[in-house]
């Protein structure tokens, strides 16, 4: 997977602003509703979400439950996420009541350590959204890899992945006055030079794929406009994007490179010498993680030169050829590698067995790589949460459903652990208990599920259940804390599921590839199997048991919804796709080809004639009624297949609630209000559904 789409995923993964370019099928009347910001259509969501905010805001409970949810969300006890630069200096991104488009600021890693740190602002996005009259979300930062003084800040109006970019001095805490911008685009860019940057934009006509993501990388340097920026190289307009790295190992040795995503899985790594561009002899699907002891780490999701599909590998690349290449670690067929940092002179890396996280450190040696395990929590979600090339120090996350989240400080080179923030509990779990089963799905595959409930709840399949899952693009569904849902539904009775169903990478590349284009109905075989597992079991009944899902989770909701709408009662579809016949053709669509198929391919397109869930809706079908939402501002998938899914419900006579919040880019929201009222929402659909 290109190291940029890997980056829009998790967080999950994979460009709607305008209507397409292709003719609109004759027969579709909904169609209308694709010009996200036409009169007709807007007042259309106005109507919508009058009547569906008229139902779940005017229910008693709502109003509590986005109390909760808010005093959550903006508690000022939270912990501060660390983002280690310079060995010895944390940035951090924060937002509460106060500060509602977020504060950027900084302190000392020895500060950061204490009970209370003593920040710097570094940006108040508040205050610069109200000088310069636009609602500013942040996007994230990049750093110059070498003396990490200067930035590269990622802004974004209203939360989509357009932003605009621009450079700022970490020492002065100001914008560098005559310093780079780059105005608002689809980008990437890569460090090369303290005064020179490898940029993937939009340049012009021409210069971007039909996913809507750039072709074309050119060099920009200090002090020069940018019409005259110098092409590097660029891909093809069938091409999925580009995207330009800058890896600098704690030796100070650097490599440039650009990664040209052919597919959304399939790519070429080219390396930059100058204005010479090679193409390296690596394989088409990997993922780059960073630069060690001079060998380039990588994860690759096939076999490649005796290496098993889902290894951490390390290559050394000498005179612009790959020179040989080291095995850090290769998992077995229950186990994947989620995260991977590099430190000064080591590899880390959280490996998931059987979808519970550990930490593993991985040091040079003449006989090969050594591997020692850090001392964590175990039974528990571990994420890498940020490094420094300069130190062998890093940050990790440990958390479970119930266990709050935890900041660990580690040292590579001790291959030691230490817990230095604990976020104070959001909910009551006295007697709650976490259990791991499998159901059997119809082809016999053995498909994992946690299940968090109350110890003394009866299985009498009485107890209201939320179940979800997202079965797709590689993407690992891990334990998280439930610091939201448990107080909103667990404190008040209810169980929470997470399904480990094929599509994710919770078991590597081929739990991933089982699912992928014809193959899908595995996926959706799969979470069937779940639901109806805990029926068997006596844990809930479809009377009791709810679904939800995001984005390709949202797309497994509608696809549940008309395949098995008897095992559910109550289905939450969120910034989903939907009309899948079209898909290709409504927003960064071409891009995901390699995960869903193409609808120029006669058995891909006979597949999704049975499956889209927008086509599937029939009259007279007895459906739950769905809360479908989405965002208006979504550059990604886009509110355009919510809509319509929403208006062919209201044609055949389905019930259905439809809500579009104008904001919020591709999430619930563009800040921790609007995810709140997000959350609040659809919790009170739920209880509606389910607790009444």
């Amino acid at each position: 997977m290109a190291p940029r789409l890997r980056r829009l995923l998790p967080l999950l993964l994979a460009a709607l602003s305008t209507m397409s370019d292709a003719a609109p099928p004759a027969d579709d009347p909904h169609v209308w509703l694709e010009d996200i910001f036409a009169p007709k259509a807007l007042a259309w969501v106005e109507a919508e979400n009058t009547r569906t905010l008229s139902v779940l805001e005017r229910d008693p409970r709502y109003s509590g439950l986005y109390a909760d949810a808010l005093r959550i969300a903006e508690a000022t006890d939270r912990v501060p996420k660390p983002n280690l630069v310079r060995g010895d200096q944390v940035l951090n991104l924060w937002q509460d009541a106060a500060h509602v488009q977020g504060l950027w600021r900084t302190t000392t890693l020895v500060d950061y350590l204490t009970a209370t740190p003593r920040w710097r602002t570094l940006l108040d996005l508040d205050q610069l959204s109200a000088a310069e009259g636009k609602k500013w979300v942040w996007k994230g930062e990049q750093c110059e890899p070498v003396t990490e003084k200067r930035c590269i800040l990622s802004l974004s109006e209203g939360g989509e992945d357009a932003t605009t970019a621009r450079e700022f001095d970490l020492d002065s805490g100001t914008f560098v006055a005559g310093g780079f911008t780059l105005p608002t685009s689809k980008q990437d860019l890569a460090w090369e030079t303290p005064d020179s940057l490898l940029v993937a934009r939009d340049w012009g006509p021409g210069t971007m794929t039909s996913s809507g993501y750039a072709f074309v990388v050119k060099r920009v340097t200090r002090g020069r406009p940018l019409d005259q920026a110098t092409e590097v190289w660029r891909g093809q307009p069938s091409d999925v994007g580009v995207s330009p790295m800058s890896l600098v190992d704690g030796d100070g040795r650097r490599l440039l490179l650009i990664s040209r995503a052919i597919t959304f899985f399939d790519s070429e790594t080219l390396l930059v010498e100058g204005d010479r561009v090679t193409r390296l002899d690596l394989p088409a699907q990997l993922s780059v993680a960073g630069l060690a002891a001079g060998r380039l780490i990588v994860t690759i999701n096939e076999d490649w030169r005796g290496h098993k599909a889902g290894a951490l590998v390390a290559v050394r690349i000498v005179d612009g050829k790959v020179a040989g290449d080291e095995l850090l670690f290769a998992p077995s067929p229950r186990q994947s590698v989620e995260t991977v940092a590099v430190t000064k002179g080591h590899v880390v890396a959280a490996i998931y067995d059987n979808v519970r996280g550990q930490a593993w450190r991985f040091a040079p040696a003449d006989d090969g790589w050594n591997a020692k395990r850090l001392p964590l929590p175990d039974n528990s979600a571990v994420n890498i949460v940020s490094h420094d090339r300069a130190t062998d120090q890093l940050f990790l996350q440990v958390e479970s459903f119930t266990v709050p989240t935890s900041v660990w400080l580690a040292d590579a080179a001790k291959a030691s652990a230490t817990q230095v923030k604990a976020m104070p509990p959001r909910f009551d779990a006295t007697g709650l208990v976490t259990e791991q089963y499998e159901a059997v799905s119809k082809d016999g595959t053995k498909i994992p599920y946690f299940i968090v409930h109350r110890a003394d709840a009866k299985r009498d399949g009485a107890t209201p259940t939320l179940m979800t899952a997202y079965g797709g693009f590689q993407v690992s569904y891990t334990p998280s804390y439930l610091g939201t849902r448990g107080k909103l539904w667990l404190e008040k009775g209810g169980a929470f599921v997470l399904a480990n169903i094929r599509g994710g990478g919770e078991f590597g590349p081929a739990w991933h590839q089982a699912g992928l284009k014809t193959k899908r109905q595995v996926i959706y075989d799969d979470f069937a199997a779940v639901g109806e597992d805990l029926a068997r079991r006596g844990f809930t009944s479809a009377r009791r048991l709810g679904i939800f899902g995001g984005s390709n989770g949202g797309l497994l909701m509608g696809v549940e919804m008309t395949q098995r709408p008897d095992l559910w009662s109550a289905v939450a579809i969120q910034i989903p796709l939907l009309d899948m016949l079209r898909y290709e053709q409504l927003s960064a669509g071409s891009s995901w080809v390699g995960e869903y198929g193409s609808m120029s391919v006669p058995a891909e397109r006979a597949f999704w004639e049975k499956t889209s869930p927008y086509q599937q809706l029939r009259r007279g079908a007895s459906y739950p009624e769905p809360f479908i939402w989405t965002t208006t501002r979504d550059d990604r998938v886009g509110p355009v297949q919510a809509r319509k899914f929403a208006a062919r419900m209201k044609e055949y006579g389905l019930p259905y609630l439809y809500w579009e919040n104008m904001e919020g880019g591709h999430a619930a929201g563009a800040n921790l209000k609007q995810a709140a009222r997000a959350n609040a929402l659809e919790i009170t659909y739920f209880m509606r559904k389910l607790m009444d």
